[in-house]
């Protein structure tokens, strides 16, 4: 748990230019994935395309660079809150675009297709600082 701003600017100050560098190029790179995967199999997307950029390089770097020093499922935890709050926003500001009877809603109903995205995306930030970290020591010799 964050116990002061001084713990939330040392996770910034702690982080190496080569670090930054990875997580930019894994997220944004995973997140055009991500929607395109989403496009083509009709489940969602965004309504621009630039808002991957703004989702997974503004918003979700900063919280994973943030919550990476805790235990995993700490981190899924708050990964859980995290993406709650953006996939709420995005499809209540319809910002986010769900395809209609995709497959997810075929599976788990209509009232659950936004939970569904959030129990799935919260793994990213602790999927995503586990590669930050073994691709850190590969190419860099920078131990986590």
């Amino acid at each position: 748990m964050l116990k002061s701003k001084h713990q939330f600017l040392d996770a910034f100050r702690s982080i190496t230019k080569e670090e930054v560098f990875l997580y930019v190029i894994i997220y944004i790179g995973s997140g055009f994935i991500a929607n395109e995967i989403g496009r083509s199999a009709e489940i969602a997307k965004f309504t621009h395309w630039w808002q991957v950029i703004t989702c997974y390089g503004l918003y979700m770097i900063p919280i994973s660079i943030v919550i990476r020093p805790f235990p995993p499922f700490t981190q899924y935890a708050y990964g859980l809150v995290a993406m709650g709050i953006l996939e709420f926003l995005g499809y209540a500001l319809e910002t986010s675009y769900v395809y209609p009877n995709n497959i997810l809603i075929q599976l788990f109903g209509p009232y659950t297709f936004a939970l569904t995205m959030t129990l799935f995306f919260a793994g990213f930030f602790l999927l995503g600082n586990f590669i930050v970290k073994k691709l850190s020591f590969i190419f860099f010799n920078i131990k986590g």
